[in-house]
């Protein structure tokens, strides 16, 4: 008849130890495996996490080019901090590419760990229940527009929609989209992909709907643009990749600001004057999101990437390569952001808008039912 009052007495002793010395009974976590963690938290921290990664030892990326927001850099960077090796199949895919090969692959070793991609593109890998439900530790401090409330992708970095002009084959460089319609630019005007699976070349439509009449509810205008622009034969089909702008197939590029800023630097050295516009008839702003594949091969090592890329570190490395970090203002406020290299970046006027998600699917599904009708393909 004693046990309950020495219960009593126990717990009247801990709670004094609480009140005197912090006595808690906190409950223990156990981590979970990596592949089912939501957060570095969850995996047992970002210790355990880090050493989960390192056994796996390798990182399947696809679509991520060296010169595209600095991966080059991120990628040497992560593989350095972390020894883990990274390899990057398809170099010159797209967004669309990506999403195939998730499920093409499946549960395979060669499947993609992650992706980047526009963010239509993340949003519908989302529904067709393609990735995992993954929060980087920066999670809430991502906007809330630029992210998926269950943590499924979060948009990482963004620019504008510019025009690049090689100015030794192009005279005078076109300012606006308007300006592409002129017939002194015959078979120059071309886009990085097609706008059906690339998230770029889909940008760029929407671009040019907004300096013509369109708005986010309607992306129509842009398909009619790009039909009279080949009408008038103007359109150049050619993918506006690096090595088509180096060797003068693409003269003028409708592409990122920070992939055009990128050329223009890269290829001042050999002669090459890449000028950059971002037009005013037609501004359009949107990020590229991150997310892990369901099945990747590498769990470990693809949660650790997304903190990698979301980490002070990571942000500003984008900013070397021309892309806005997603967390560019929490950045300013603590004091982390490379400001230098943010004082690169061209100037805009106002700040940048961004269509809803039933906006975006309505224009994919416009865009996706018109294109080829649009450019004849």
């Amino acid at each position: 008849m004693t046990a309950p009052r020495a219960r009593t007495a126990a717990a009247a002793g801990c709670l004094t130890l609480l009140i005197l010395s912090g006595c808690t009974e906190t409950p223990k976590v156990t981590p979970v495996k990596p592949s089912v963690a939501t957060s570095a938290e969850e995996a047992g921290g970002m210790s355990k996490l880090i050493a989960a990664a390192r056994d796996e030892g390798a990182l399947n990326a696809i679509a991520l080019p060296r010169d595209w927001a600095n991966y080059g850099g991120l990628i040497d960077g992560f593989e350095k901090k972390y020894g883990i090796k990274v390899t990057v199949d398809e170099p010159q895919g797209s967004s669309q590419d990506e999403i195939d090969a998730i499920k093409e692959r499946g549960k395979s070793a060669d499947a993609p760990d992650v992706i980047d991609a526009g963010d239509t593109f993340a949003r519908t890998a989302a529904r067709q229940n393609l990735l995992a439900a993954y929060k980087v530790a920066a999670y809430d401090s991502i906007p809330d527009n630029q992210k998926d409330a269950e943590g499924r992708w979060s948009n990482n970095y963004g620019g504008y929609i510019s025009i690049g002009c090689d100015a030794n084959r192009v005279k005078p460089c076109p300012r606006t989209f308007a300006d592409l319609l002129d017939s002194r630019y015959k078979g120059m005007v071309s886009l990085d992909g097609n706008p059906t699976r690339s998230g770029t070349a889909f940008a760029g439509v929407y671009a040019v709907a907004l300096a013509n009449g369109g708005s986010f509810d309607d992306i129509r205008p842009g398909l009619d643009f790009f039909a009279e622009l080949n009408d008038r034969g103007n359109f150049n089909p050619v993918e506006s990749t690096s090595t088509a702008v180096e060797t003068g197939r693409t003269p003028i590029s409708i592409d990122w600001d920070y992939i055009n800023l990128d050329y223009a630097e890269r290829f001042r050295g050999k002669g090459l004057d890449w000028q950059v516009a971002i037009p005013f008839d037609g501004s359009f702003a949107q990020y590229y999101a991150l997310a892990v594949n369901k099945n990747a091969p590498h769990p470990a090592a693809a949660r650790l990437w997304q903190e990698y890329l979301f980490s002070a570190t990571g942000q500003n490395l984008r900013l070397k390569g021309y892309a806005r970090p997603v967390l560019m203002e929490t950045m300013r406020e603590d004091g982390t952001l490379d400001e230098d290299a943010a004082a690169k970046l061209p100037t805009v006027e106002g700040e940048p808008k961004f269509p809803t998600d039933a906006q975006l699917e309505k224009a994919r599904m416009t865009v996706d039912r018109g294109w080829a009708k649009a450019v004849g393909g």
